[in-house]
């Protein structure tokens, strides 16, 4: 079992224990909606499913992922959709995980256009994001995948590429290191592997993990030191 390093001002809410299911949100965009693997639905989808078994934690997991949201998107919805996941006598959750970014580093017509959001300003709408999240409970992020920069443009108009991807990441994972947030950076774990690993790993969009993709996704997550999870390593083994 993974423990959760984190300072007292990021206790969980109800300390997991065998007993206690934990209830968790995640929120972000369509890497947390797992758009792209129509067999097991992506890596939060996976998660749940699994802790639905009857020998699984239990824990609660609910998919607030929306595809094409920008950071201001996700920091909109997110106390709304927070304070409404509380069936559970009332509680809200413990944790919520976060992953977007992506779609702000874009660039607009033309593979030099104007990116999606402005890079100054995206870093002050992922600092709003973060310091509301940490507001409300112990939050982890996930980071963006890379893209295939050879399928570009997406839908014809939108043109990811490394180099934005690597300065919109790295502003985020800055910024969650200041709040003592854990960061996954999961773009320089697949650049890492090489070209051809990550090609069979992404749909024909280029932008998306494919089922392949979303399977080395989870298996990231599961092995990250920050989870603090029971049922996480089992899954990994079951998925």
């Amino acid at each position: 079992m993974h423990t959760f390093l984190a300072s007292s001002s990021m206790q969980l809410s109800v300390p997991p224990n065998h007993f206690q299911p934990m209830k968790i949100v995640a929120l972000g965009d369509s890497l947390i909606y797992g758009f792209g693997d129509p067999e097991k639905g992506g890596w939060i989808e996976q998660l749940r499913r699994w802790w639905m078994l009857p020998d699984s934690a239990g824990h609660i997991l609910y998919n607030l992922g929306v595809r094409g949201d920008r950071t201001q998107q996700v920091a909109q919805r997110l106390e709304v959709e927070f304070r409404h996941r509380g069936e559970l006598r009332n509680r809200v959750p413990d944790l919520i995980i976060l992953s977007v970014g992506v779609n702000d580093s874009a660039r607009l017509a033309r593979p030099d256009g104007r990116s999606y959001t402005d890079f100054s300003l995206f870093e002050k709408e992922i600092a709003s994001l973060l310091d509301l999240a940490q507001q409300l409970c112990p939050v982890l992020f996930v980071g963006m995948v890379p893209v295939d920069e050879a399928k570009m443009p997406f839908l014809d108009c939108f043109y990811y590429n490394h180099a934005d991807q690597y300065r919109y990441k790295e502003a985020t994972r800055i910024a969650c290191t200041k709040r003592q947030i854990p960061y996954l950076d999961i773009f320089e774990q697949w650049m890492e592997r090489g070209e051809n690993w990550r090609l069979k790993r992404l749909s024909e969009d280029g932008l998306h993990p494919n089922t392949l993709g979303y399977q080395a996704l989870l298996d990231d997550v599961i092995n990250w030191d920050a989870i603090p999870l029971v049922g996480f390593a089992n899954a990994a083994y079951h998925s």
